[in-house]
C-alpha cells in the first residue's frame, strides 16, 4: 500500500510542477501548439516502469516538434531529458530529438 501512495505521491508532484513550469514559460512562441501540459499523460510512464498510454504517446507524437525548444527551457530540460522520458520515447516509437 505504501508503494502506491509514493507512486501516486510523485505523480501528483511532477503535475504541480508542470503546472508551475507552465504558468512561468508559456506557451512557445515559435508554435501555438506547444503546451508541455499536453505531456502530462505520460507522467506515470515517466516517474515509475509502468508502460505508456496510448494516450500519452499520441500526445508524445503531437509534441515531437517542440520538444527542442523544451530541452532549451531550463526548467523543463531536466524532465524532458531524463531516463524515464526517454524510454517514454522509445516506447511510443517517437525519436528523441537531437538539436
Amino acid at each position: 500500500m505504501m508503494k502506491k501512495n509514493v507512486c501516486v505521491s510523485s505523480v501528483v508532484v511532477c503535475a504541480m510542477v508542470l503546472a508551475l513550469l507552465w504558468a512561468e514559460v508559456g506557451p512557445m512562441a515559435e508554435a501555438a501548439t506547444c503546451n508541455p501540459l499536453d505531456l502530462s499523460p505520460c507522467l506515470p510512464a515517466i516517474t515509475n516502469s509502468s508502460p505508456p498510454s496510448t494516450t500519452c504517446c499520441q500526445k508524445l507524437r503531437q509534441q515531437k516538434s517542440c520538444l527542442c525548444n523544451y530541452l532549451k527551457n531550463p526548467s523543463l530540460r531536466q524532465y524532458i531529458n531524463s531516463p524515464g522520458a526517454r524510454k517514454v520515447a522509445s516506447s511510443c516509437a517517437v525519436a528523441y530529438p537531437s538539436c
